[in-house]
């Protein structure tokens, strides 16, 4: 397994698949990391508080685009 680090430096768009993904486009530095001996190598992604905000909005608006196109549920409604 190749492992990185991932570096956010923009957050530019997100969209919604018809196969339940969500695609973020963004503007990233990604650059090889060497495993840590002793600790499961994995990527690491990095990003400021600001993106972090970006990324959380995004988000939000990405799953809401899914809950209305779901049909509304009828049940936990009171009767």
């Amino acid at each position: 397994m190749k492992i990185h680090n991932v570096e956010i430096q923009k957050f530019k768009a997100a969209s919604n698949s018809p196969h339940g993904q969500v695609m973020l486009k963004m503007d990233a530095l990604i650059t090889p990391r060497a495993p840590v001996e002793g600790i499961e190598p994995s990527s690491m992604l990095i990003m400021t508080e600001a993106n972090a905000r970006v990324l959380m909005a995004l988000l939000k608006s990405q799953l809401l685009q899914f809950d209305a196109t779901k049909p509304k549920s009828r049940h936990g409604r009171p009767g």
